[in-house]
């Protein structure tokens, strides 16, 4: 499926996050658990001056019952950038469908799933549009 481009800043963005996930990925290697991850890329991305969030409700109402958190996002970047970061033996189709389903809960169009349980990180960074 063809999307529009995306504008400038989400692209800023976007190669932030790539960069501060290969400079930690180049530091520590896999095997450490997700919320090290997680920490870890949002601290470096905060130093990198971009506002971040960790752990972020996202409501969901269905047929009109109100579910407060219908999941949560690991990491929201400049209230523009989902990040949802995984230590996994690999990353599944389920795993990218459900970075979709987050996207357009949540109103954003772009997501960075990210597998830093690989080898070469480049192997495991997925970029998803919405």
């Amino acid at each position: 499926m063809e999307h529009a481009p995306l504008p400038p800043e989400l692209e800023s963005i976007a190669a932030a996050i790539v960069d501060s996930a290969m400079k930690i990925h180049r530091a520590y290697g896999p095997g450490l658990l997700e919320s090290v991850y997680e920490r870890c890329l949002a601290h470096e991305l905060t130093l990198r001056g971009f506002h971040v969030e960790r752990q972020v409700p996202v409501p969901l109402v269905y047929e009109g019952l109100q579910i407060d958190t219908a999941f949560r996002i690991d990491i929201l970047v400049n209230n523009q950038v989902i990040i949802e970061t995984k230590a996994v033996a690999q990353l599944t189709l389920l795993d990218r469908q459900q970075t979709l389903t987050h996207l357009r809960l949540a109103n954003k169009r772009l997501a960075f799933l990210i597998n830093f349980n690989v080898v070469l990180l480049k192997d495991g960074i997925a970029r998803i549009i919405n």
